[in-house]
């Protein structure tokens, strides 16, 4: 599904002395099939921005359009329960929504909340848990019995399970540890891809924009501070610190290479350690030839 955004403003408590724009004119287009990172720091508009995709907030001025779903202050949205079926929101600590006595009914709470049938439901709820890399078993388990991480994954099973066309992810790795996050970031890229997802994610993270995303949107009071390709708008660092964002470690360090060796490193999604060892190769191989 294609996202597009026309002259979008959004006032919190407007004609009040609380008044607060957290939107301000923005405009963007997401195509359907794209993973885009959405970036900048609190009161950036991150969060209010994510709550106009599914219609949880609807402009004070411009328009929204998702799919054929349109979202706009002077007119009433039509099938908006729909809307919210065709996309998934996975919030920070999703697992602190859990509250069903099974596994199972957890999974298969929102398609039943959506008069899905009995044996659908049943069939979304094993494929969800697959995905999620999470065995069958635990299905007629508590929820409440599981660990942290595999609570996260359930929770996220759920929001599967509604068999989305559109992924919002909203600081999806929060409290987990550098091999969690990466795992839960690589579960998010491999499900985009075989899906066919329109992902949006929400994040902080510049290493998983850069490592994940195919398209990128900083904001910066309400506004579209930059946009673009990641290699194109993450190596722009004097713009970056203008919101107070640094550049990623490996821009960074493929950078320094350049300067330092006069050799250029091509980029396709590799972490410090395997750039460091092309680089010793490629340091090595010139030795031996001279």
């Amino acid at each position: 599904m294609d996202i597009t955004f026309k002259d979008v403003s959004y006032i919190y408590q407007p004609n009040t002395p609380f008044e607060h724009r957290a939107l301000s004119e923005l405009s963007f287009h997401i195509r359907s099939g794209s993973f885009i990172a959405i970036i900048g720091h609190t009161g950036s508009g991150k969060s209010t921005l994510l709550q106009h995709l599914n219609g949880l907030l609807r402009p004070t001025e411009g328009e929204v359009t998702i799919g054929t779903y349109k979202i706009s202050a002077d007119e009433k949205t039509k099938n908006i329960k729909s809307l919210r079926e065709k996309v998934g929101v996975v919030f920070q600590y999703p697992e602190h929504q859990l509250f069903e006595e099974t596994v199972e009914k957890d999974i298969g709470f929102g398609p039943l909340n959506f008069h899905v049938d009995q044996e659908e439901i049943k069939r979304r709820t094993r494929e969800a848990i697959k995905a999620v890399d999470l065995p069958e078993e635990l299905l007629h388990r508590s929820p409440f019995d599981l660990s942290g991480g595999q609570m996260r994954r359930v929770a996220i099973a759920g929001v599967l399970a509604m068999d989305p066309n559109v992924l919002v992810l909203d600081e999806p790795t929060a409290g987990l540890d550098p091999r969690g996050q990466r795992e839960v970031m690589d579960m998010f890229s491999n499900l985009h891809k075989e899906k066919k997802l329109t992902t949006v994610l929400v994040t902080h993270s510049m290493e998983d924009a850069l490592r994940y995303a195919d398209h990128i949107i900083i904001l910066k009071d309400g506004k579209k501070h930059l946009e673009g390709p990641p290699l194109e708008v993450l190596v722009r660092k004097k713009e970056l610190e203008h919101v107070q964002l640094d550049v990623p470690e490996v821009i960074q360090f493929l950078s320094e290479v350049e300067e330092k060796f006069g050799k250029t490193i091509s980029y396709h999604n590799q972490n410090i350690a395997q750039l460091a060892k092309e680089l010793a190769a490629m340091v090595k191989g010139g030795d031996d030839h001279e």
